[in-house]
């Protein structure tokens, strides 16, 4: 199932209701890359905010986390 890339953050809230794939997973990223786009937010801020130390995620999943949003970031169109 395909969803559009969410536009504002109640969109991105709104993933949670559904059940967690990569589908879900890739709007979410998109959705968090292009709010951050808009609020003149750079790559490196954005992956420094997935390195933070949340307690939710294991360092290594967080690095992963953090090369993913990176592809991501040079894959979406600005």
């Amino acid at each position: 199932m395909n969803y559009p890339i969410p536009t504002n953050p109640e969109e991105i809230v709104a993933l949670r209701h559904r059940p967690v794939d990569e589908t879900v997973v890739a709007a979410a990223i998109a959705g968090v890359i292009r709010l951050a786009r808009q609020e003149g937010r750079s790559l490196e801020d954005l992956t420094a905010e997935v390195m933070a130390d949340d307690r939710l995620l294991e360092p290594a999943a967080r690095q992963q986390l953090s090369e993913l949003v990176a592809h991501a970031w040079a894959s979406l169109p600005d």
